[in-house]
């Protein structure tokens, strides 16, 4: 029987990470590019949480992960915030349309 280890959560991180750049360099539309980030978020939370268990570092890991997944959600309250403003004024999401907003 096959006995997940350290090594299986840090691969399951790198691509999640990965598919956050991909989610972030490819996309125009901001919550596309804000569930990219979110993803991200998520696979260094799997680090922090597999590090603390397989690492014997007690409840460190956890207690970032915790703290990591609030600062997330506020992230995206205040970001969804802001793509709705973006959207009241230009009537789409697009990203490269965004520093138009300067003047």
């Amino acid at each position: 029987m096959l006995e997940v280890g350290l090594t299986h959560y840090l691969v399951l991180s790198a691509f999640l990470f990965s598919f956050g750049i991909y989610g972030i360099v490819t996309r125009k539309n901001a919550i596309m590019v804000l569930m990219g980030i979110e993803l991200m978020l998520n696979a260094a939370n799997i680090n922090f949480v597999a590090f603390s268990r397989y690492g014997n570092y007690g409840l460190g890991g956890q207690l970032t992960a915790l703290f990591v997944i609030i600062l997330a959600a506020a992230e995206a309250a205040i970001a969804l915030a802001i793509v709705l403003n973006i959207y009241k004024t230009f009537a789409h999401v697009d990203v490269d349309d965004i520093n138009n907003l300067k003047e």
